[in-house]
């Protein structure tokens, strides 16, 4: 149940940052939440990958730093992948991961 929670979420920051940034195309929520769900898989594999040798460089001391720069990655790396799913940048991808990690934080605190 809290990955419905998380993914719903997820797509929904995206979708609200399509409309807050004019560098983020979105087409719909359905595109949204397909770009939400591929981040999440990507982030747990490849991303997990990424975090662990930024990790190691940075000796562990900027590791949230970091996890939003690796997530700003995937975001750009799904960009590539969806078609009806744009960004022009990446201070938008970070942007996004940003905000997302504010909003998944927020709602694992209520949860």
């Amino acid at each position: 149940m809290g990955f419905i929670i998380n993914l719903l979420v997820s797509a929904g920051v995206i979708l609200l940052m399509a409309y807050a940034l004019s560098s983020v195309h979105v087409k719909s929520f359905g595109t949204a939440l397909w770009v939400a769900f591929l981040v999440g898989i990507l982030n747990a594999t490849i991303g997990w990958i990424l975090r662990g040798v930024f990790n190691l460089v940075s000796f562990f001391l900027l590791e949230a730093i970091v996890s939003l720069f690796v997530t700003a990655i995937v975001i750009k790396l799904v960009d590539v992948f969806v078609r009806n799913f744009k960004i022009d940048g990446f201070l938008p991808a970070l942007i996004i991961a940003i905000v997302n990690a504010l909003a998944l934080a927020l709602v694992g605190y209520i949860f």
